[in-house]
C-alpha cells in the first residue's frame, strides 16, 4: 500500500515471486470510468473506491496466496478490504514526497503527477492496531522486497 509512486507494482510482484503466491495490480480491477476520471486528473471519491475495494478484499479472499498491489491510502479503505479478507496483512512503502514527485514525472501510468497532492492528503499511515508492516522504499528493489518479507516474517512471530 501507499501513494502512486510508491513502488506498490514492481515491489509487490517481486513479493509475489519471493513466496510463489500470485500477484494482482489493484489498478486492474478499477472500472474504466474510474480510470478515466483519473487520467482527466480527477480524484476518486468515495463513491468509486468502496466497489472497487470490494473487489480487491475478494481478491485477497478468493485466490489463495495472493499480494495485491493496492493504495489503500485511508484506514476506511483498508477497514473495507478487511470486511472482504478479514485476514488481510499490509506493507506500507514509505517514500519522500519529493520522490514520489519525481518517479511520478519519470513514468507513463494514467495517474497524474497533479493528483499526487490528493493521495498525500488522503494517507494515513498504518495504524499500531492493523496487521501490517512499515517499510522504506527508497533502495532497489530486489532489497525493498526482501525487506518486507523479512518484517512480514518478523511480525508473523509476535
Amino acid at each position: 500500500m501507499g501513494p502512486s509512486g510508491s513502488g506498490k507494482t514492481v515491489i509487490g510482484a517481486r513479493l509475489a515471486a519471493l513466496h510463489g503466491a500470485l500477484f494482482i495490480d489493484a489498478d486492474d480491477l478499477h472500472p474504466a470510468a474510474s480510470i478515466a476520471k483519473m487520467a482527466a486528473g480527477i480524484p476518486l471519491d468515495d463513491d468509486d473506491r468502496m466497489p472497487w475495494l470490494d473487489d480487491v478484499g475478494r481478491a485477497l479472499r478468493e485466490r489463495g496466496e495472493v499480494v495485491v498491489a493496492c493504495s489503500a491510502l485511508a484506514r476506511r479503505y483498508r477497514d473495507r478490504i478487511r470486511a472482504q479478507a478479514p485476514d488481510a496483512v499490509f506493507v506500507e512503502l514509505e517514500v519522500t514526497p519529493d520522490e514520489l514527485a519525481r518517479r511520478m514525472a519519470e513514468r507513463e501510468h494514467f495517474m497524474p503527477p497533479a493528483l499526487l497532492a490528493s493521495q498525500l492528503s488522503t494517507l494515513e499511515p498504518l495504524a499500531a492496531d492493523e496487521a501490517g508492516v512499515r517499510i522504506s522504499a527508497a533502495g532497489a528493489i530486489d532489497d525493498v522486497a526482501a525487506d518486507a518479507s523479512a518484517a512480514l516474517a518478523d511480525q508473523s512471530l509476535r
